[in-house]
């Protein structure tokens, strides 16, 4: 049976794009091959760690070679998800929901913001980065015709669980949640919390600030 992103353990599926990442600055650099020894030393991670990752992953190494790097790229990107189409949209044009939609980034790793949804009634019709942006009262009836499967929060933290309910009773089937609110959804709702706060927290008091 093929493995799936359910059948790895998260703290892995969380390290597979740093690989990713890496291994593509390689292909740029025309390297072909590339240990996880190699891998492990400059990413700073432990070698033994970064095998059994990969090992989820089905793909071999060669001894005394490595991965072939184009392999591994290819193997990586399709395990997951970035080679498919996901569309989205995102609620709260604000500084940072803007820069999101500005990210042309997000489409190359599957990603695809198709609209945008805000309370200003001044930036309906507006068009950023080629994604139109609607008042949010309109988002019932072009979800109807639209069917978008993913949300994206970007809201002041008063109003995130407003707009999760609301997502949530129009279809949207996982949600990736910018706020440091956490937000509460049915259990077979997909949320993906990435809080720029929190990280902030860790890196401060790891500074000893």
């Amino acid at each position: 049976m093929p493995l799936t992103q359910n059948s790895i353990p998260e703290p892995t599926l969380r390290r597979l794009p740093w690989y990713l990442a890496y291994v593509k600055l390689l292909e740029q650099r025309g390297e072909t091959h590339i240990s996880s020894t190699r891998i492990a030393h400059d990413i700073a991670l432990d070698a033994s760690m970064v095998a059994k990752d990969l090992s989820y992953i089905n793909i071999q190494g060669r001894t005394r070679v490595g991965y072939d790097v184009c392999d591994l790229i290819a193997i990586l990107e399709s395990f997951l998800g970035f080679t498919r189409h996901h569309r989205a949209i995102l609620f709260g044009v604000g500084s940072l929901g803007g820069a999101l939609l500005q990210d042309s980034g997000l489409k190359q790793f599957g990603l695809d913001i198709v609209a945008a949804y805000d309370i200003k009634y001044e930036l309906e019709g507006m068009i950023i980065n080629n994604i139109p942006i609607h008042h949010i009262d309109n988002f019932p009836a072009l979800q109807d015709k639209m069917h978008v499967p993913i949300g994206v929060i970007t809201v002041p933290v008063d109003k995130a669980q407003n707009v999760a309910d609301l997502m949530v009773e129009n279809g949207i089937k996982a949600i990736w949640n910018f706020t440091p609110f956490r937000i509460h959804v049915p259990h077979d709702i997909v949320v993906q919390n990435t809080s720029i706060y929190a990280h902030l927290a860790v890196m401060f008091n790891r500074l000893g600030q």
